[in-house]
């Protein structure tokens, strides 16, 4: 089993480990398009700062994140389990997961890196997987005919990636929709879905089970407490 992780916005400030080694980043398939997509974002944040807050959709007060992206070479990293914060990461809970389980078994996505290994160690960043960069256009686009060739595509995949992210690579896989149910009627939600999905990844990580169908899956998660139902290619969980 395999789950695929969207990256999130909340990121820890700083890192405390050795600059950036992209050869030693796992996938290193990856490596030529990290550094083609490295090397856009320092020349957007090295020219003005109106353009790069525009092209990565930033405020006036987060100028800061900018002069981040121009030091990623320099700066100190820590491992990816680390770097992301946010609703979902706080519901999974990696720190006190099994280490080896969780690096065998999530890949985390990332407009800047592709994915990565929760033991991949990269500094704080700036780049949602949305954004347009000069001379590369849409990173989606960019990451998708790379990450075809260089992530595994058997087995059973998990997919609890927002849309951007999941434009970036198209296996087949099982994707994980939250909804909250009263009286008879379903409804989409959006803060809790991200709560949801950290939880339930947690759980799974957690189980001694490795479900290797979607039947398997909505079985364990019924194991786990949870009120699942598989609906076409996509497991549909019901939040309380």
């Amino acid at each position: 089993m395999l789950i695929l992780l969207p990256p999130s916005e909340g990121k820890a400030t700083e890192g405390d480990g050795p600059p950036l080694d992209l050869a030693g980043l796992s996938l290193p398939e990856l490596t030529r398009t990290r550094e083609r997509v490295l090397t856009a974002l320092e020349r957007l944040c090295a020219g003005r700062e109106t353009r790069a807050r525009e092209a990565l959709g930033l405020s006036p007060g987060q100028a800061g994140e900018i002069a981040r992206n121009r030091e990623l070479r320099h700066a100190p990293t820590l491992p990816a389990s680390r770097l992301y914060t946010g609703v979902l990461y706080d519901n999974l809970g990696l720190a006190d997961l099994d280490p080896d389980r969780v690096a065998r078994s999530v890949l985390i996505f990332s407009g800047l890196w592709g994915a990565l290994r929760v033991t991949d160690r990269v500094p704080p960043y700036r780049l949602a997987m949305g954004a347009r960069l000069p001379r590369l256009g849409a990173l989606a686009a960019v990451w998708r005919p790379v990450l075809t060739d260089a992530l595994p595509a058997d087995g059973l995949i998990v997919d609890m990636r927002s849309a951007p992210y999941a434009a970036a690579w198209r296996p087949e896989a099982v994707r994980i929709r939250v909804f909250r149910e009263r009286e008879g009627r379903r409804t989409v939600v959006s803060h809790m879905a991200k709560a949801t999905r950290g939880a339930v990844a947690r759980a799974l990580l957690s189980n001694a089970a490795d479900p290797t169908t979607p039947e398997e899956l909505v079985k364990v998660l019924a194991d786990l407490g949870y009120a699942a139902e598989l609906n076409g290619s996509d497991v549909d969980v019901i939040a309380d």
